[in-house]
């Protein structure tokens, strides 16, 4: 399975460099993020078969989409809310989180968050990783195994929220796209969430 391995590959280094303590100081994260979007759509692009066939628009799909990345900021307000009672870090490393953003362009960032980085992210992890690994073992063993990789690739941050929030959005946007296949779909809600989550309505 060279096809996913390579390119898992390419994704946990950039996730290293992004996320690390060794690492993060000497890269501007965001555009890193942009360059590690790119890099993963292009390689899904090329590697993936009948890409083009996961990409279709309707209301429905645009309902879903809204419909979905609200669910997600309401278990992430609630989640939010109640790791701060169970956990003396959990304020703090919620906190690390948001800082990646400090001295950013609000725009500049919604921008890369609504046009690269949800997308890419949804292209890759989900339209490219799960799709071949589903279409080899199964989509329950694909699913499991993308969410699995997903969250792991963000233990270079040592932040248990951080690590325990991409494991969530992982089974979240791994279930949409197993019952839904539509990537429109899946990048609408990872876009609108991330920019309401980090920019328009922040948690903390």
């Amino acid at each position: 399975m060279k096809k996913v391995i390579i390119p898992v590959f390419v994704a946990i280094v950039f996730w290293f460099v992004m996320f690390s303590p060794w690492t993060k100081d000497y890269v501007n994260f965001w555009i890193t993020m942009g360059f590690a979007g790119a890099a993963l759509t292009l390689m899904s692009a090329f590697l993936g078969e009948n890409f083009k066939k996961q990409f279709s628009f309707s209301v429905k799909d645009l309902l879903i989409g809204l419909g979905s990345a609200a669910v997600l900021y309401v278990v992430f307000y609630l989640g939010d809310f109640f790791s701060s009672l169970l956990f003396d870090f959990a304020k703090e490393q919620v906190g690390n989180i948001y800082q990646l953003k400090e001295g950013e362009n609000p725009l500049f960032l919604s921008l890369l968050l609504v046009l690269l980085v949800g997308p890419a992210e949804e292209i890759f992890w989900r339209g490219y990783v799960q799709r071949t690994l589903g279409a080899k073992y199964g989509e329950w063993i694909a699913f499991i195994v993308t969410t699995l990789v997903y969250t792991l690739v963000h233990i270079w941050s040592f932040n248990f929220m951080l690590i325990m929030a991409a494991m969530v959005c992982g089974i979240f946007w791994g279930l949409l796209y197993k019952y839904n296949k539509n990537l429109v779909t899946l990048i609408i809600s990872h876009a609108v969430w991330d920019v309401s989550v980090l920019i328009l309505f922040p948690i903390l």
